[in-house]
């Protein structure tokens, strides 16, 4: 009697174990961030270059001008500001950027040239904290239309890196 009482219990344990480990598995593919952290690294002009940023979605909201207005620094991205990291000294639109990682911002703007903006203080929380005093380096780059990208990304080539979200794309170039 006292073994049928115990396998009843070690049953009902495993049991109650089983349960709870499907509720956590559940739960926790359920809390999937809504703007996930992403990165991407490639070589442009002789330097590796590491761009890591919160990817948001466009979710059916307009982007530019609503979500992210004109005219404001912001961080790139979704969450902690997006940093910037190339191995070696470049040169971005033909301005010197020192090797280093940086906090990466960009300011939208309506006429579609936008501010770039390499910052010393590379670990941020969004860019309420954004101090123009400390930044790097700023140009001024043209965007272009683009396909719809619902996702925000990065991309990186021999001669340039870009960012695609919504219908725009901001091109940067790099050389040596």
């Amino acid at each position: 009697m006292r073994n049928l009482m115990k396998k009843s219990f070690q049953l009902k344990a495993a049991f109650l174990f089983a349960f709870a480990l499907l509720v956590s598995a559940v739960t926790f593919a359920q809390n999937k961030p809504a703007s996930p952290r992403d990165s991407v690294s490639g070589t442009a002009a002789g330097s590796t270059i590491t761009i890591n940023y919160g990817s948001p979605s466009v979710k059916g909201r307009k982007i530019w001008g609503g979500l992210e207005a004109y005219g404001k620094v912001w961080r790139a991205g979704a969450n902690e500001a997006t940093t910037f990291t190339t191995t070696k000294d470049i040169k971005v639109e033909g301005k010197p950027l020192a090797a280093g990682t940086y906090g990466f911002f960009l300011i939208p703007a309506e006429n579609g040239t936008w501010t770039v903006i390499f910052n010393k203080v590379a670990k941020q929380w969004g860019a309420f904290k954004y101090d123009e005093s400390k930044d790097a380096l700023r140009v001024n780059v043209k965007t272009k239309a683009a396909p719809m990208h619902e996702r925000l990304v990065y991309t990186v080539d021999a001669k340039s890196f870009c960012m695609f979200w919504d219908k725009i794309v901001v091109p940067v170039s790099v050389s040596k």
